[in-house]
C-alpha cells in the first residue's frame, strides 16, 4: 500500500492505532493554525485588501472536494451578469520560472498547473497562477478584473477577502474529524461557523446533511455529474460531445489523477459503466505510457487530466498517434447541477459582496 493510500485509509477509516501515533502532531499543527490565524487577525502579521471585491472558494481538508467545477461555474455565471471575472489559482505542479502567470487557453499545464490550464480552458476569466495570491490578484486587477475567485485560499490569510465559500465533499465529508497528519483538516471543523456559505457536493445526501446540520445553521447543495464524452480525435481534441450513456455495460480503463478519484469511479459506475481504474497521485504529470493499457477497451479521464496530455495528444510527427489511435480516448466532461433556489441564493451572496464592497 502506497503511502497516500495508507493516509486515506487513517483519514477516512476508523481511528487506530495509526490514529493514536499521529494525533500528538495534530495537536502541535492545531497551535501553529490558531496562532498563524491570531496573527494575521491582530496585525502582527500583515494581510493587504485589494481593491477589488474577493471571494474565496476553500475547503478544510486536503484533496478533492468539487471546488474547481464551482469555480468555473461562478466565473461563467457572473461573465453572463456581465462582469469581468478573475480567477486565481495556486498553480500546483506548474514548473514557470517567475510568477504570477497569466493563463490562457493553449498554456502549458506543466508551467502553470493543470487546474489553471482547465479554468483558462472552461471560461473567459483572467487566470492568474501563482503562490503569492496578492500578486495573483493584483495582476487580474490590472488586467481589468472587477470581481476576483480564489480557487483554493481559504487559509491564504495575507489576502483580505469579502466572502468565503466552504466546499465540503458529500462522500468523504470531514472523514476523521482531525487535524493534519492524522486527519484530512487544515483547520478546525469549528471553521464551518465563520465562512459566509458552505456548499455541499453530495454524493450521500441525507447522511452528509444531517452531518452538517449538526454544524452549521444551513448549508447549500449541488452535484458535479460527469454527463458527456469528448474524444481524442485525429491528433487533435475533438469539441464534439456525446452522451456519457454510449459507453453503458461496457468494459472501461479510468486513468486519473485527482484528488478524489472515487468519486469520479463512482459515477462512472453510476452510469452503468464497468470501470477497471489506474489511480496516479493528484496533479500527477501524465507521460503516454501512463494512459496505454495494450488493449482496444476506451480509456476515459477527467478534464483535468486531459489538459496534462494534450502535448502529445496533439502531436502530428509520430505514427503511434493516428486518428485510429486516438478512437479509443475519451474525455469524460462534467457539469455542476444546482437547483434554481440554490443557485439564485449562491449568486445573491455575491452580488451583496460586490455591493458592499462598491460602498466602502
Amino acid at each position: 500500500m502506497s503511502l497516500d493510500a495508507r493516509m486515506q485509509a487513517i483519514w477516512y477509516g476508523r481511528r487506530g492505532i495509526s490514529w493514536l501515533l499521529l494525533w500528538p502532531f495534530s495537536c502541535l499543527f492545531y497551535l501553529i493554525v490558531v496562532m498563524r490565524r491570531w496573527a494575521f487577525r491582530s496585525g502582527v502579521l500583515r494581510s493587504v485588501r485589494v481593491n477589488k471585491p474577493v471571494i474565496v472558494v476553500g475547503n478544510l481538508s486536503v484533496g478533492g472536494t468539487g471546488k474547481t467545477p464551482l469555480i468555473m461555474w461562478l466565473a461563467n455565471a457572473l461573465t453572463q451578469q456581465g462582469l469581468k471575472v478573475g480567477v486565481i489559482t495556486r498553480g500546483y505542479g506548474g514548473q514557470a520560472k517567475s510568477w504570477p502567470q497569466f493563463v490562457h487557453a493553449a498554456s502549458d499545464p506543466l508551467e502553470v498547473g493543470d487546474e489553471a490550464a482547465l479554468i483558462a480552458q472552461q471560461t473567459q476569466a483572467l487566470v492568474f497562477s501563482g503562490p503569492d495570491r496578492v500578486a495573483d490578484a493584483e495582476q487580474a486587477i490590472a488586467a481589468g478584473a472587477q470581481v476576483i475567485l480564489s480557487d483554493d485560499g481559504l487559509q491564504h490569510y495575507r489576502l483580505q477577502r469579502d466572502c468565503e465559500l466552504a466546499v465540503i465533499d458529500g462522500s468523504r465529508m470531514i472523514g476523521n474529524g482531525s487535524l493534519l497528519p492524522a486527519g484530512p483538516l487544515r483547520e478546525p471543523v469549528s471553521r464551518l461557523k465563520q465562512v459566509n456559505l458552505v456548499l455541499l457536493n453530495r454524493r450521500n445526501a441525507n447522511t452528509a446533511s444531517a452531518v452538517l446540520n449538526g454544524l452549521i445553521s444551513e448549508h447549500l447543495e449541488y452535484t458535479v455529474e460527469p454527463t458527456q464524452l469528448r474524444s481524442f480525435a485525429s491528433g487533435a481534441l475533438s469539441n464534439e460531445w456525446r452522451p456519457l450513456d454510449k459507453l453503458k455495460g461496457q468494459q472501461v480503463h479510468v486513468v486519473t489523477g485527482i484528488g478524489n478519484p472515487q468519486a469520479f469511479i463512482a459515477a462512472l459506475r453510476g452510469h452503468g459503466l464497468n470501470v477497471s481504474a489506474r489511480l496516479l497521485p493528484d496533479h500527477a504529470v501524465f507521460k503516454p505510457a501512463d494512459i496505454e493499457f495494450g488493449d482496444g477497451l476506451p480509456v476515459l479521464m477527467t478534464e483535468k487530466d486531459a489538459v496534462k496530455c494534450r502535448t502529445f495528444a496533439t502531436a502530428q510527427d509520430d505514427t503511434r498517434y493516428s486518428a485510429q489511435h486516438w478512437a479509443k480516448y475519451w474525455i469524460v466532461g462534467a457539469e455542476v447541477v444546482m437547483e434554481p433556489a440554490t443557485a439564485a441564493k449562491l449568486l445573491a451572496t455575491i452580488q451583496q459582496t460586490i455591493a458592499s464592497h462598491a460602498s466602502h
